[in-house]
């Protein structure tokens, strides 16, 4: 259901495009990671995948969504996984996640593991990443497809009133989304050389992204 939503909202809201790396195959039971600047870059990304490669894959997403009545219902019965952050049920997120990807799920993750607190809609090259994803691809062996979105923060960013404003009016100024897709990689079992190899790889996948909409960001690591 949420990358259904997601592939017919996202084009409301600004103009979506969707390039690959040469050759890049998502294979079943892989792991996605992708660049995470806006409370609406999860749209962007699963909108990009049903368009491109036809993956709906499971998200794993903070434990708050869970609270909402009827996306809460929705969420639990398409597998998508609950992140409890900062508490003693966060490991669980990782043991359901290798479970969905044995049974051959995509499962799509944020290791950065929150959004930057920049006040501007400008592009933000990736923070650094947790472990989780590197402990996943470990215990798994499943292969990581990194993924860079941008344009997002010119949906929703900044403050609350600015998010809600960025909403409402972005059916009008219909900014431009980019989605780019890397290759897929095979991890290192050493989980701090894993972790700085993805973190690379999907900021070149971001920087991509960037590039391909203009943004000054994609030339340098300015925040």
């Amino acid at each position: 259901m949420l990358s259904r939503i997601a592939a017919r909202v996202v084009p409301l809201f600004g103009r979506l495009t969707v390039t690959a790396d040469a050759g890049a195959r998502i294979e079943p039971g892989s792991i996605l990671v992708a660049n995470h600047t806006s409370t609406a870059d999860p749209a962007l990304v699963l909108a990009a995948l049903r368009r491109g490669p036809a993956v709906e894959p499971v998200v794993l997403a903070t434990a708050g969504l869970w609270r909402i009545p009827v996306l809460g219902r929705a969420l639990t019965r398409e597998g998508h996984v609950p992140v409890h952050r900062n508490s003693a049920r966060a490991a669980a997120a990782l043991d359901a996640a290798a479970v969905a990807l044995a049974s051959g799920r995509h499962v799509m993750l944020y290791a950065e593991g929150r959004i930057p607190p920049r006040r501007d809609a400008a592009e933000n090259p990736p923070e650094m990443f947790r472990t989780g994803l590197a402990r996943l691809a470990r215990a798994t062996g499943a292969q990581v497809v990194p993924i860079g979105q941008a344009g997002a923060r010119r949906i929703t960013s900044g403050s609350r009133a600015k998010q809600i404003a960025g909403l409402l009016t972005a059916p009008v100024r219909r900014p431009g989304l980019h989605v780019h897709i890397g290759s897929p990689l095979r991890l290192p079992d050493d989980v701090a050389a894993a972790t700085l190899l993805a973190h690379g790889a999907v900021t070149e996948a971001w920087r991509t992204a960037a590039g391909a909409l203009g943004e000054p960001a994609a030339l340098g690591d300015a925040a």
